[in-house]
């Protein structure tokens, strides 16, 4: 379960990452970081530039703000879906940016088999299950930044459920079955991405959305600016919100059409309790006052 925050997503109105990512977290609050081992997964699918992954300066405001609430201890995973992992992480400035803030980066292709935990199929739509990283289910507290795209490739948008998918092993070391092979070629695809999101905690999920992809994706799409920041607990919550943006915008069919809780994704992961049930348990929450009328329209969207 959520716990507390459930269903609050915090909304800042900018085109300013540094002041918008640190009051946003100023409002969300980051005490119960202190002291605690900070698992941190990013959205770096690709090299492609941003909203196809996240931005360096969102990884590095983010990280500034998580070190300033007292983190003991930061590692970013990731495993990338596009590309081969560490030369993405590499051209996108990852590396770098640890040096410079101190602190771990874990190419997850190259762990072994010790750094994965299988998830059981049962109760789910993976026929053999999966194997997620140890990281995310040893750390005090997981945190998540993710962007705000359309998926062309079956999953219909990519926010923070979606953003899962880059925790779990394509192949686990010396075996042969390709995981990723079986989610993209399922009709379930958007069933499993949700499934994914049982097996650890969120502790805050950081949306980029000063740019978005409002189709094809998830490396390239058409631009549009909503120039906004958000933040929650609630992955349940954040990702129907970023599926009202995406509609405010105008956004492909699948993800145009019908109810927001409707979408396979938000409904399954509904159902697994991870959130939210419905549109109407959600609290948006503007930082500042130039917010409110974009919140109060997000809102109507939410409850057509």
């Amino acid at each position: 379960m959520v716990g507390d925050k459930k269903g609050e997503v915090y909304l800042i109105k900018t085109a300013e990452r540094v002041d918008g990512i640190s009051k946003l977290l100023e409002d969300f609050k980051l005490d119960e970081f202190s002291g605690k081992k900070v698992a941190l997964k990013a959205n770096f699918n690709s090299a492609d530039p941003f909203p196809a992954s996240t931005h360096i300066k969102t990884l590095e405001v983010l990280v500034e703000n998580l070190f300033e609430a007292g983190v003991s201890d930061l590692v970013l995973a990731e495993r990338s879906g596009m590309g081969n992992t560490r030369s993405v992480l590499d051209k996108m400035g990852v590396f770098q940016l640890s040096k410079e803030m101190d602190f771990e980066v874990v190419v997850l292709d190259e762990e072994d088999e010790t750094g994965w935990v299988k998830i059981k199929g049962d109760g789910n739509h993976w026929l053999r299950g999966f194997y997620i990283s140890k990281i995310f289910l040893d750390a005090d507290k997981v945190v998540q930044t993710c962007c705000l795209k359309t998926h062309r490739y079956g999953g219909q948008f990519t926010l923070s459920l979606k953003n899962s998918v880059g925790m779990v092993a394509k192949k686990v070391p010396g075996g042969i079955y390709n995981y990723m092979g079986e989610l993209h070629l399922s009709p379930y695809q958007r069933l499993m991405i949700a499934e994914i999101n049982q097996h650890y905690q969120t502790d805050l999920v950081l949306m980029d959305a000063t740019k978005a992809f409002l189709n094809e994706g998830p490396e390239k799409g058409f631009i549009a600016e909503p120039n906004v920041m958000l933040a929650a607990k609630d992955r349940v919550a954040l990702d129907a919100v970023g599926v009202a943006l995406l509609r405010y915008y105008g956004t492909t069919k699948e993800v145009s059409h019908g109810q927001i809780f409707e979408q396979d994704q938000i409904k399954r992961a509904a159902e697994l309790g991870l959130g939210v049930k419905s549109a109407d348990e959600i609290k948006l929450i503007a930082i500042n006052d130039e917010s409110q009328d974009f919140v109060d329209d997000m809102e109507k969207i939410l409850l057509e």
